[in-house]
């Protein structure tokens, strides 16, 4: 592959580190290969999956739990943007139209789709980071997901290292600050509780009612 010229090298940072774990990849039985390329296509969905789960025990949980619950999914979408954004500003050409070798796992992105840093990995630390504001137990399985996704983005080919552990910086600070502010909205879900929306967003008696992020 020829190499591009670039406004912002992003293979003088950590290429050679890029070349080893895709080499790795190139080498490792393609069963591995194929779980790893269905997760870094798919995994994000399992996400989705969790936030309905986490909604689902909110429901028998105190008002500012489920007012996080529910911010979970448009912390997410606003980190995305943001996120959008700072590829814009960067212009960071894929590892795989910049540096020479074989084809990688998954289909290198079109010109103009920006590397760093990468969208993944801020959607799934975004989102691990929103539901451990919410649930810790559910929280510490996001965690682990979302590094497992920033992994496989360099693993399958269509990223530097130094995108996905961006984007896992960037997906954290971008969804902290506006979920632990949603508990704010905790009157609002204790108002809707009493009325028509109660079997949506449950009951969250005294008993289960627990301060928010103690879960």
């Amino acid at each position: 592959m020829t190499a591009v010229p670039l406004a912002f090298d992003g293979g003088a940072i950590d290429g050679g580190l890029y070349s080893t774990v895709t080499g790795w990849a190139h080498a490792a039985p393609p069963w591995l290969d194929e779980l790893v390329r269905i997760w870094s296509e798919f995994g994000l969905a399992l996400f989705a999956l969790l936030m309905l789960g986490a909604w689902w025990h909110a429901r028998g949980r105190s008002p500012a739990v489920m007012a996080r619950v529910l911010a979970a999914p448009l912390v997410v979408v606003a980190a995305y943007l943001v996120n959008l954004v700072l590829k814009g500003l960067v212009e960071e050409v894929r590892p795989c139209r910049q540096l020479p070798g074989p084809p990688t796992l998954e289909a290198c992105p079109p010109p103009g789709d920006w590397s760093f840093p990468s969208s993944h990995a801020v959607i799934a630390a975004a989102s691990a980071t929103a539901l451990w504001l919410a649930w810790r137990g559910l929280g510490r399985l996001c965690a682990v997901a979302a590094l497992l996704m920033a992994a496989s983005r360099v693993w399958v080919g269509v990223h530097y290292p130094h995108d996905v552990l961006a984007g896992v910086a960037v997906g954290v600070l971008l969804a902290a600050p506006p979920a632990l502010l949603a508990a704010r909205a905790a009157p609002l879900v204790a108002r809707a509780r009493a009325g028509a929306l109660g079997p949506v967003l449950g009951a969250g008696s005294g008993a289960h009612a627990v301060p928010s992020g103690a879960l």
